[in-house]
């Protein structure tokens, strides 16, 4: 409402709301219309039905071959015979609706699950150490990666990474340019076009999804939170993050704000943490990743609603959960990934550069030009 308002849009929108209403009623009137119609037709067809019985059957009352109390019972038959009929001519634009509802989710029930081609482990014996989580995460490969969203309309175009365990690997580059695509990629939310991804030299296709997921904790830019208490948006029902909630809330910096409220964990989240700022749902989004101890950790833009304050908070806090776990870093702040072991440049979806700030400051190319731009004052 404030934008409308900001902008003078106000009769602009009050026209389109105006347009959509007389689209949604020219929508339904022919629903409506044939819904008015059946049910006069059964009433028709009704009372008709009445009136003929009326009149052959006072017809053979007057000529004795009928009683009175007959007619009547003929009278009341027909009514229950109708009954059902306009009960269902009622229910008819109501029937329509739920069957449009059920074309619907059918389609979704039918849709085929993601990434889910692999789902036990014994089904993996040359991959069985991993998928049992008896060995780490060591090595975290694309090779030569290609993706589009859209046929040939290529995001990523053969790219190349690895990721050893334990290191910090940043992600930078312009708006665009395939950065997120590859933390996606990586939790398998999309199947690359070309190319592979391996986890311990293994395809990553061949990892049960709950097993991969399970070891990849990851804060997205826009962070989502639940109807329900702050401790169900952390732990997600989920036990072990449950013990470490407290710890988690701390070291992301989330416990300055919760220890303020009434309820503290218990607290209510509305629709989408409604009731919270952008800044504090981060935190809280952080705290949940944190709370599941992950192997590798994805951070897409993380800290980007949150103010400097909190973000230097949280990259103190982070030092030592970041500490011998691996860890990819999306992002637009270049002071944020200074500490990196290696820094990504992704430049219209292929790696354009690779080193450590100093190493890429040097040789004064693409991160050098966006780095002068952000800190040029």
């Amino acid at each position: 409402m404030a934008v409308v308002q900001l902008f003078n849009r106000q009769k602009t929108e009050q026209q389109e709301f105006t347009r959509l209403n007389a689209s949604y009623r020219d929508a339904n009137l022919p629903v409506i219309t044939w819904d008015a119609a059946l049910f006069a037709a059964v009433e028709a067809l009704s009372s008709i039905a009445v009136g003929l019985i009326i009149w052959y059957g006072g017809g053979e009352i007057i000529r004795g071959t009928l009683t009175f109390g007959a007619l009547v019972a003929f009278i009341q038959y027909m009514e229950k015979f109708f009954s059902p009929i306009r009960d269902l001519s009622a229910k008819y634009s109501i029937m329509q609706g739920a069957m449009a509802a059920l074309e619907r989710i059918f389609g979704l029930l039918d849709m085929e699950k993601k990434g889910e081609n692999v789902q036990r482990k014994e089904d993996l014996p040359r991959f069985k150490n991993l998928a049992g989580l008896e060995s780490p995460l060591e090595t975290i490969e694309f090779r030569d990666v290609w993706f589009a969203y859209k046929d040939e309309e290529y995001v990523l175009k053969g790219f190349n990474l690895t990721i050893r365990r334990g290191e910090k690997v940043a992600l930078v580059g312009e708006t665009g340019g395939g950065k997120t695509t590859v933390t996606r990629l990586l939790s398998r939310f999309y199947e690359v076009n070309r190319g592979s991804i391996l986890i311990n030299g293994c395809e990553i296709r061949e990892i049960p999804l709950q097993e991969l997921r399970g070891r990849i904790g990851v804060v997205l830019q826009e962070p989502f939170l639940f109807t329900g208490s702050l401790e169900h948006n952390i732990t997600l029902g989920d036990e072990g993050a449950r013990r470490r909630m407290k710890e988690a809330a701390t070291m992301v910096g989330a416990d300055r704000f919760i220890t303020h409220l009434p309820k503290g964990f218990a607290e209510e989240v509305r629709e989408r943490g409604v009731n919270f700022s952008v800044g504090e749902r981060q935190l809280i989004s952080f705290a949940r990743a944190v709370a599941f101890d992950p192997e590798v950790l994805v951070l897409d833009e993380a800290t980007s609603s949150v103010d400097t304050a909190s973000e230097r908070l949280i990259q103190e806090g982070l030092q030592g959960l970041l500490t011998g776990r691996t860890s990819l870093v999306v992002a637009h702040r270049l002071s944020t990934v200074r500490d990196a072991d290696r820094i990504v440049v992704i430049h219209k979806g292929e790696k354009a550069e690779e080193g450590s700030h100093d190493e890429l400051m040097t040789l004064q190319g693409l991160y050098y030009r966006l780095y002068q731009l952000q800190f040029k004052d």
